[in-house]
């Protein structure tokens, strides 16, 4: 059988190291009922793995408005300031289920780890839930010009373990988070809804049965 080639996991942050994506649904379904108009969570699913503006940006055609940048970015600042608040309430109860198990044993089986998001906010949230020392590299929201789809993030995070990608897995709930890894060149694994993420070449419900192990069994990661 031939050796695996996986020398590093690289994590989105919201939806699979911890569920902060509730924190940001409530606040910009605030934000949009103080706009006049409804935020469903169906409309919540476009907002995945996208940038905190972009996101505004597809509020703002859901409620078929236009605003002027000040105000734009000033309903920016007011969503994260709520969004904060539930950050800093955060304990190590926050991270899902696996989830440090999973990166404690990654780490001791000689991988690399990073985080890549979009959340300009991953660090304290990392902090928060005492998962900082488990990650080898850190590249969030302040770290990249480019949202996912474009593979910046995934890639930068492959530069900073020195890594080449295609020794890299990366583990996503969005769509536009596994075409990132896809066209960053990397295997994808595919955390959540098998019908959601079928472009994954590995869907998990979770890290509650992920092994390293199992991981290097996968065919797409010889």
């Amino acid at each position: 059988m031939p050796q695996p080639t996986l020398r590093a996991c690289i994590f989105d942050l919201d939806g699979v190291i911890v569920d902060t994506a509730k924190f940001h649904y409530q606040a910009w379904k605030t934000l949009a009922h103080g706009l006049g108009f409804d935020f469903t969570e169906h409309d919540n699913e476009r907002l995945k793995g996208v940038s905190r503006m972009r996101s505004l940006e597809i509020i703002l055609e859901i409620g078929q408005q236009t605003l002027p940048e000040d105000q734009k970015l000033a309903l920016a600042t007011r969503k994260n300031e709520a969004y904060l608040e539930d950050v800093h309430r955060m304990t190590e109860a926050d991270v899902l289920p696996g989830v440090r198990r999973f990166l404690e044993e990654c780490r001791a089986a000689g991988l690399k780890t990073a985080l890549g998001s979009a959340s300009k906010n991953a660090r304290l949230i990392l902090d928060r839930v005492n998962l900082l020392p488990l990650f080898d590299a850190i590249v969030d929201g302040t770290d990249v010009a480019n949202a996912k789809p474009d593979p910046e993030v995934f890639l930068k995070g492959a530069e900073a373990l020195g890594v080449e990608p295609t020794h890299c897995v990366v583990f996503e709930d969005a769509v536009a988070g596994l075409e990132a890894a896809r066209n960053g060149g990397m295997h994808c694994v595919g955390v959540g809804d098998v019908t959601i993420l079928a472009e994954a070449d590995f869907v998990i419900p979770g890290f509650e049965d992920m092994t390293v192990a199992r991981l290097q069994e996968l065919e797409v990661c010889h």
